[in-house]
């Protein structure tokens, strides 16, 4: 190998620096069960997001990564939402961290207004931290099912900070997991975290908790599935026209349906009738009461 070739492989080849002072690393195993369950908690918390703020939001992983808590202090911005998490039975906290002005544009389409893109970046008002507080709570819920035993039930939110700087959630050399979710919203994509404690999501994989097996038991499926969010819609009896009535359609139009106006409506989940139900109104939203639930359909036996 000439001279030009082995500088070429010098440089094409990366080279990682080895922390000696940091005694712990993730296994490829102990990773690939991380960014599995972070990626379950995104797809969750995306819906969640949605459902609650009245706005599209999608969630992805961007990274899942071991850091030092002082690592990850520096990477946030100065003004920031930092809610922070107690655990049950341990002094260790978590973070779930996100843009102060994404924090504000939330409250504002939670209360039916409509969020701008200049949102300011600033500390949040008792009345919108109780919002934010609520918002979260419930995305706990799904970030310890999500890790399926290996966050301890019963995790609540301590605190919400504003400043990454002056907040001390753990000593500055303590190892934390931290996975960036971007968060996708009408006006563009902003970066949230969650940083969880090294030491009791380590102690929980070394103890067996979410190495589950390839297949996974029917029971742990079925409670997977029960616990996904749906979508519910209602639904008038469908009428079939031709491609050139909707071509020709224009504000003003009459279209008929053959749904008489005493007939229910048709509780929907996906295409699967799943209920009748009458329009209604709670509070200010618009609401819908079940009159009847449809029987699921008989099984033909083998």
């Amino acid at each position: 190998m000439d001279e030009g070739a082995r500088s070429a492989v010098r440089t094409e080849t990366e080279v990682v620096l080895y922390d000696f002072g940091r005694s712990t690393t993730l296994s490829r195993e102990q990773a690939r069960i991380l960014e599995m369950s972070f990626e379950a908690f995104a797809r969750q918390w995306g819906s969640l997001l949605s459902a609650q703020t009245h706005g599209r939001s999608q969630v992805d992983v961007e990274s899942v990564s071991m850091q030092t808590y002082d690592e990850y202090a520096r990477s946030l911005p100065p003004a920031t939402t930092l809610v922070v998490c107690a655990l049950p039975g341990s002094d260790a906290r978590a973070v779930i961290q996100f843009p102060a002005s994404l924090a504000t544009a939330w409250v504002v389409q939670m209360v039916g207004g409509r969020a701008s893109e200049d949102a300011p970046e600033r500390p949040l008002t008792h009345i919108e931290q109780a919002l934010v507080r609520s918002l979260i709570a419930d995305a706990i819920e799904h970030l310890v099912r999500s890790f399926d035993g290996v966050l301890p039930d019963g995790i609540t939110i301590s605190g919400i900070q504003h400043s990454s700087q002056f907040s001390q959630v753990a000593a500055a050399n303590d190892p934390v997991i931290v996975a960036v979710l971007p968060i996708g919203v009408s006006g563009g994509t902003a970066n949230a975290s969650v940083m969880l404690p090294a030491s009791v999501v380590l102690r929980s994989l070394a103890g067996g908790a979410g190495n589950a097996p390839e297949t996974a038991p029917a029971g742990m499926i079925d409670r997977q599935v029960e616990r996904t969010p749906v979508e519910l819609s209602l639904r008038l009896a469908p009428r079939s026209i031709r491609p050139h009535e909707v071509l020709d359609l224009s504000v003003g139009d009459l279209i008929t349906f053959p749904h008489t106006a005493d007939r229910p409506l048709d509780l929907m989940v996906g295409d699967l009738p799943v209920a009748t139900a009458a329009v209604g109104t709670s509070g200010a939203r618009l609401a819908c009461v079940v009159t009847a639930t449809t029987p699921e359909p008989a099984q033909e036996l083998p």
